[in-house]
């Protein structure tokens, strides 16, 4: 089992900035991501919230059943110091994922709080950052 983790906003993929976002919606991600699972041998599990505390509610029950999980944490990567520290509890591979690449947008987007607790990060690869990500994360756990 993975987590697939989305936060705020994602929910809007397909009407939000396409431009930067691109056209496709949510549920293309989402069969995106369960495609790729299946591909892997892996149930993936897809999750998107607006609520940080809920976020980090899914990050705690990953840690305490040692389930990898795949973290798009939108605008939280910023800012958000409760997500970063309930990642630092992680007890199984943790890929932080970006659909753009936020050192290359506005200033605000180039620190990201999480990444240092993170196992590692991949960003600017539209939704395909995502199956590389599942790619990783499956590559470790089969170690």
């Amino acid at each position: 089992m993975i987590y697939v983790l989305s936060g705020p906003n994602l929910r809007r993929l397909g009407i939000r900035e396409p431009d930067v976002y691109g056209s496709d919606t949510f549920e293309d991600l989402a069969d995106l991501c369960r495609a790729t699972g299946r591909e892997l041998g892996l149930h993936v599990e897809v999750r998107q919230t607006d609520d940080e505390a809920e976020l980090v509610g899914w990050l705690h029950e990953a840690a305490d059943g040692k389930i990898p999980v795949v973290l798009n944490p939108a605008a939280f990567t910023h800012y958000s110091y409760a997500l970063r520290d309930a990642i630092a509890q992680r007890t199984a591979p943790l890929v932080e994922v970006h659909i753009s690449n936020p050192a290359a947008r506005e200033e605000f987007r180039h620190t990201s709080v999480v990444a240092a607790v993170a196992t590692g990060t991949i960003a600017g690869f539209g939704l395909r950052s995502y199956v590389l990500a599942l790619r990783a994360i499956a590559e470790m756990i089969e170690k």
